[in-house]
């Protein structure tokens, strides 16, 4: 075997003395893409027939929410790594979801109560309209994270290791052009973090904007988001949208990372322990772009799948620490699909799968540092949570991956 080592070098060494620098640098920037394999979360069983993977760890961990009957309401869970997936519950009413875990194996919840909300609006975005808290799952237990002063709704999307929360919470000043965007709102909300103990700390808005939502968090405590004005800013997970993106020092100071050429609205989705982001801008034809951003290199346009109207790396951790991106795109005609950008392209993740495997991969919501990748796919007539993972020297022993 060692000796096969070694003549393998010697000739590709050989090979590579008739290769011009161009060819050498082409091999460098544009390798073979990596292939995965495709394995089912599965659903919560029983007459459960939809689940949708948003978070994932470096352990492997995924969170997510599944529902409890054909056509019902949804269910926060999270699966470490093997049997089912566990059922979160919610904080008394029908709907929940979770982001994270972090290695701690807590997760970032929303959550509805039982109580109806005071001013008739729709928080979550379920279509109940009852109140809707953020919440984290922590020693087995789902517990509701307070909401600023005067405020009655929240919600909560990423956590980091250290127990950080990041959301945005009302803060009970009533704002009627909040109804221009978001049909129903009446109060403003701001961008928050909860700390380990619960308490909760609003974020710094850039000067001029009056509402903002926060979506990642790094365990450096950057988080990012985006923001506005009560009548151009549309809350997660409907319809997010600001006019800024905006990136948070750990003391809460607001960056604006501003947009691609000709952005009107810019989110930033999520960010790596490198300090670099991925979002979205919106063009003024309503196209949609994904960005990536770094203190070094500014903001640059990730490109896009032939035909693609709207890219979207969403949030959470969506860019990995190697900088890798996920998200989903639609053509012109609504047909989605999965992309994963790496080594400075972007690629259609159902490229790379078995063709046979039975998967059509929609939207890629979450990748780790291994570069496994998680989202929600069709199989079998139904939506369930899948888990793909490269068939790289790391996961050379996973079922799927054996040449």
């Amino acid at each position: 075997m060692k000796s096969t080592w070694l003549f393998t070098t010697l000739l590709l060494g050989s090979l590579s003395a008739f290769l011009t620098p161009v060819q050498l640098i082409a091999q460098k920037e544009n390798p073979e893409p990596i292939r995965y394999t495709v394995f089912d979360l599965g659903t919560f069983g029983g007459a459960g027939t939809n689940s949708s993977a948003y978070d994932m760890n470096n352990a492997g961990w995924v969170a997510g929410s599944a529902n409890l009957i054909a056509g019902g309401p949804q269910h926060a869970f999270l699966w470490y790594g093997r049997g089912p997936l566990l059922d979160l519950g919610t904080l008394g009413g029908p709907n929940s979801e979770a982001g994270g875990p972090n290695l701690r194996g807590e997760g970032a919840i929303l959550a509805e109560t039982a109580a109806t909300d005071p001013n008739g609006e729709d928080f979550c975005g379920f279509g109940t309209h009852l109140q809707c808290l953020a919440a984290i799952w922590r020693n087995l237990k789902l517990t509701a994270l307070p909401t600023l002063p005067g405020g009655n709704n929240a919600q909560a999307y990423g956590l980091n290791n250290s127990g950080q929360v990041v959301g945005f919470s009302e803060n009970g000043v009533e704002d009627s052009t909040c109804a221009l965007s978001i049909p129903g709102q009446v109060l403003r909300y701001k961008p928050v973090i909860w700390e380990p103990n619960g308490a909760i700390r609003t974020l710094r808005l850039p000067h001029g904007d009056t509402v903002g939502f926060a979506f990642g968090i790094n365990d450096r405590g950057q988080a990012v988001g985006s923001s506005g004005v009560c009548s151009n800013t549309s809350l997660p997970p409907v319809h997010p949208s600001g006019t800024h993106a905006v990136l948070w020092e750990k003391d809460g100071s607001a960056v604006d990372l501003g947009g691609l050429t000709g952005g009107v609205s810019n989110v930033a989705g999520n960010i790596n322990n490198r300090g670099e982001v991925a979002g979205t801008s919106q063009l003024a034809d309503g196209s949609v772009h994904a960005f990536l951003w770094s203190k070094e290199k500014g903001m640059h346009d990730l490109g896009s799948l032939p035909g693609a109207v709207v890219t979207v790396p969403p949030c959470c951790n969506t860019i990995n620490d190697s900088g890798e991106v996920v998200g989903f795109s639609f053509d012109a005609t609504g047909n989605v699909t999965a992309f994963v950008w790496r080594d400075n392209r972007m690629t259609d993740l159902n490229t790379l799968i078995p063709k046979d495997s039975g998967w059509q991969l929609l939207f890629a919501q979450s990748l780790n540092d291994a570069g496994e990748i998680v989202g929600q796919g069709l199989i079998g007539g139904e939506s369930h949570a899948f888990l793909a993972v490269p068939c790289d020297r790391n996961h050379s022993h996973w079922n799927g991956c054996q040449e």
